[in-house]
């Protein structure tokens, strides 16, 4: 028996419990519920990403004065911060974790219900919907089944809403995280002396990360439903998780949020602080 078989009869087993309070959306709830669980499972390392971006954070003085020391040397800079991360036992990649460890059950879901069979027999998952939207379906087949106001349609006008919601939390958060921190600069000592150069790309980078948050909306569009439900709840989840594990941390601005599920993923990335300089973008769920 396959794990994908594995997994099938428990979303069964897990929908027949919760029929009761859910009936034909039993299942659905199955699959928050199982959200839920991965997320539970994911927290220490969520909590382990906040630690290590207050201290990141912490490191900010010493890393200005490595940009005055190399700042007209990129190249020595970055090795100096790298350096400077390994000797505090910091890792600049600590906020990748939490999205890569939830890759897997993505996937899970998402096979199990774009698939007619499951370990050589009928899937009967396909059977179950979301109120009138069956979960195995995409947002192209309501569209084909009543339109955009259909009853299949509004499932997802449900779902985009919630998506915006939680995206447009992101992107002022993300905004005010940014707006809270120095620009770095290669060349004439750090931003407060008034002279070198942006490194370069930031300024693109910073633009366009707010937005990344909104490319959830296209992945809840193109999975299954099943799918996009995970999405839906795991972002939602990341928005709150780091609303209070990142409360009062310097450059946070009070606010929390996570980037976009990213691959149908989660689809969520949050970016590094941008006074880390050239070192490359993290994401954060």
């Amino acid at each position: 028996m396959s794990v994908f078989s594995v997994f099938a009869d428990l979303v069964e087993q897990l929908a027949d419990l919760l029929q009761p309070l859910f009936h034909a959306s039993a299942a659905a709830a199955a699959i928050v519920l199982f959200t839920a669980f991965v997320r539970l499972l994911v927290h220490p390392l969520s909590r382990a990403a906040a630690r290590g971006q207050r201290a990141r954070a912490e490191l900010q003085p010493r890393i200005a004065e490595l940009r005055k020391k190399h700042g007209k040397d990129t190249e020595k800079l970055q090795k100096a911060i790298i350096e400077l991360h390994k000797e505090e036992k910091v890792s600049p990649l600590s906020g990748c974790l939490p999205s890569l460890c939830q890759v897997p059950a993505f996937f899970l879901l998402y096979h199990l219900f774009s698939n007619t069979t499951i370990g050589g027999e009928p899937n009967a998952l396909l059977g179950h919907a979301l109120l009138a939207a069956p979960l195995g379906d995409r947002w192209v087949d309501a569209l084909a089944h009543g339109g955009m106001f259909g009853a299949r349609g509004l499932v997802y006008v449900g779902l985009f809403a919630v998506v915006a919601a939680v995206a447009t939390f992101n992107y002022r958060r993300y905004r005010q995280q940014m707006a809270a921190m120095p620009m770095p600069v290669v060349g004439g000592g750090g931003p407060e002396a008034g002279s070198g150069q942006q490194v370069p790309g930031l300024g693109a980078m910073t633009k366009v990360m707010p937005l990344m948050s909104f490319l959830t909306l296209f992945t809840v569009a193109v999975v299954p439903l099943a799918a996009a439900l995970y999405v839906v709840t795991s972002t939602t989840w990341s928005a709150v998780e780091r609303a209070v594990l990142y409360r009062g941390m310097p450059g946070m601005a009070g606010t929390a949020g996570t980037a976009g599920e990213a691959a149908g993923t989660r689809n969520a990335a949050g970016a590094r602080p941008a006074s880390e300089g050239p070192l490359k973008a993290q994401s954060g769920t």
